[in-house]
């Protein structure tokens, strides 16, 4: 089978190469992939700006359909269309694990960097990882799942969206404007997204095309609308989708007293400015968010058939994985939101 593989250590080193179709184990799948999305997290992989153990096929985005069944697995069959959770490799035994929370376990060693992922033909996942997708939702949009339920998981689960809320988006690359969904669906009264210069061809649009406001910070000044939309109150919540250290900073200013701040986007590993005192007097709740629980994995794939999240919209480019390089340069160049690479 063909394969995307980080070969080594360093920027680059990226190479479509020929793999074993591997065989699944003890209370695993094989499964064909239909489809997966190209991640900031597989950007950084390629740049060596994250954790991976290389040789390592690249890739954590993806749809596929079960192809064959390893011993002792029964809550699926051949023929299942499937999503999986990235949390592989979670030790079962620690105190993360003990208490649900498997996707920050020390141990865990996700597809794509720490084990085999899906920009592939075939993947090996374990059984217990898995979700069934519904006819409802297509092989393309099922990709995109597993972004949305870290935007479910953090505006949702953790940061807690109320019905009514003005709710505030820095950032409208993919996972902002699903974070942006995410608040809609959980009853949102108004959501703003914000960007730049940098976002005007094509992800300020985006976020317009999809019903919300859109404001570039260079050009206008956000606090004016959420001070207009909120009676001078503030913002109810601010999720923080870009990682800069404008953006961080900014989202003590644009929320309310009493507030809450929804921390999703990573900068680099420079130290931040951040408005402490601000905060404090505000008495702002912050919620750090990373990766995805089990519950929002559900969660998402209803609200995405139910069609209260469409989140197929955010993907702008599909490309067969034989056209990495091309995929790849959309992102580099923001040519494209969302590419998602066909095997």
């Amino acid at each position: 089978m063909k394969a995307l593989v980080k070969t080594q250590k360093g920027k680059g080193f990226l190479e479509i190469q020929d793999k074993p179709v591997p065989d699944p184990g003890e209370g695993e799948v094989l499964l064909k992939v239909a489809a997966c999305g190209i991640c900031g997290t597989d950007v950084h992989i390629r740049d060596d700006e994250f954790p991976y153990w290389p040789p390592v096929i690249i890739g954590h985005e993806f749809s596929g359909t079960i192809s064959q069944l390893g011993p002792n697995v029964d809550r699926f069959k051949v023929g299942d269309r499937v999503v999986g959770e990235p949390h592989t490799k979670a030790c079962g035994h620690c105190y993360l694990c003990r208490t649900g929370n498997i996707q920050i376990c020390p141990e865990k060693r996700s597809p794509g960097w720490g084990i085999d992922g899906a920009m592939t033909e075939y993947l090996v996942m374990p059984e217990k990882l898995l979700h069934t997708i519904p006819d409802a939702i297509d092989d393309i949009t099922a990709a995109v799942i597993e972004p949305t339920a870290n935007a479910v998981h953090d505006v949702l689960e953790r940061a807690t969206i109320e019905p009514g809320d003005l709710a505030v988006v820095i950032g409208p690359g993919p996972i902002g404007l699903l974070a942006a969904m995410a608040a809609r669906a959980g009853g949102a009264r108004d959501v703003i997204v914000i960007g730049a210069d940098v976002d005007k061809p094509l992800r300020l649009p985006k976020a317009r095309e999809l019903g919300f406001y859109a404001v570039n910070v260079q050009k206008d000044k956000p606090l004016e609308l959420v001070q207009k939309l909120s009676g001078g109150i503030g913002a109810d919540i601010v999720i923080e989708c870009s990682g800069s250290t404008a953006g961080i900073a900014s989202t003590v200013e644009l929320a309310r007293k009493k507030g809450r701040i929804c921390a999703i986007g990573l900068p680099d590993n420079r130290p931040l400015m951040f408005p402490y005192s601000q905060a404090a007097f505000k008495v702002l709740d912050v919620f750090f968010c990373l990766s995805t629980s089990y519950t929002s994995w559900d969660k998402s794939i209803h609200l995405v058939a139910s069609g209260q999240l469409p989140a197929g919209k955010v993907v702008t480019h599909r490309v067969p994985l034989l056209e990495w390089e091309r995929a790849f340069e959309l992102i580099d160049t923001r040519a494209a939101l969302k590419v998602v690479l066909i095997p």
